[in-house]
């Protein structure tokens, strides 16, 4: 009878077409998987993998060997979720992914109000623009900020709340200096992203060499000194004292915030309860998140 636990390291070791990738996966060693692996292809009496210079390329047997796993899997993960939705304790662990500006800058306090009200739920959050497997139960409730609700899977429930809107900031005093007839200012962007067409046209334009950052946390602080305007979105600028919206700039729409769950999970007392909380939390956010809450507007 096959080990589930071998036939998982299998899956990895398929799917990521490399050791390296199914220890990341599964957050174990290399020697962790190719042990699992040599244990499942001895039980089986069969090689399942040719290792190449590029990776880990299955043989004929493990193609077919593949093909049961999944359903193995898909059998397991059936039975988890069915169990958990059986559970309506306010008790055990509670996965939740979301973008790190909503984790970072606006929902922790709320996070911390939902811990304290239900001390037995063990809280995990998963900071992430990634949308995590919600099937797999990678996580329990996920937050994103979805422009076209087409463009997700079917399966997945969605609570629709507030839309979120960006804008353009600079740093207050760099703002003045620039109003005042100073240099004009680098784009602060996150590469991927690219220049907006506005800041090469028009009266006042940014400096043609930009400035690029990876992350949100080095974008916000590359602005708060100085270093030139940026796109980000408005319930971050509006509450930093040390930023301000570039006047006679557009709001631009990021899409609504949605609170998505899968299957049986959704019913479990612990995600009603939480996604229950944290919808009533993010329609009172809605002027705030449209960038309405400044005087400016």
């Amino acid at each position: 009878m096959m080990d589930w636990d071998d036939v998982r390291y299998f899956l990895a070791a398929a799917r990521g077409g490399s050791v390296r990738a199914a220890a990341k996966r599964l957050g174990v060693n290399h020697a962790t998987v190719l042990r699992r692996i040599a244990q499942l292809e001895d039980r089986l009496g069969t090689q399942m993998f040719e290792r190449l210079p590029s990776g880990y390329r299955l043989t004929s047997a493990g193609e077919e060997v593949l093909e049961f796993a999944a359903q193995m899997e898909a059998s397991s993960l059936q039975l988890e979720t069915r169990v958990f939705a059986r559970d309506q304790s306010v008790r055990g662990i509670l996965r939740v992914t979301l973008p790190p500006p909503l984790a970072a800058h606006l929902l922790m306090p709320d996070l911390a109000d939902f811990v304290r009200l239900h001390p037995a739920i063990e809280m995990e959050v998963l900071s992430s623009g990634e949308l995590a497997n919600l099937t797999n139960r990678e996580a329990d409730v996920a937050i994103r900020v979805v422009y076209d609700r087409e463009a997700l899977p079917l399966n997945l429930h969605g609570l629709k709340g507030p839309e979120l809107y960006g804008g353009f900031y600079m740093s207050r005093d760099q703002l003045a200096e620039w109003q005042a007839g100073g240099t004009d200012p680098r784009w602060i962007g996150v590469k991927a992203h690219g220049v907006p067409d506005w800041t090469r046209a028009g009266e006042r334009l940014t400096t043609g060499t930009p400035f690029w950052t990876t992350d949100f946390d080095t974008q916000i602080a590359a602005v708060r000194q100085g270093i030139g305007l940026t796109a980000i979105p408005c319930f971050v600028g509006d509450t930093d004292p040390l930023l301000e919206r570039v006047p006679d700039t557009d709001r631009y729409l990021y899409g609504a915030v949605w609170l998505l769950t899968q299957g049986e999970t959704r019913k479990t007392k612990r995600v009603r309860l939480f996604t229950e909380f944290l919808s009533r939390r993010l329609a009172a956010y809605a002027p705030l998140l449209a960038g309405l809450s400044i005087s400016s507007e």
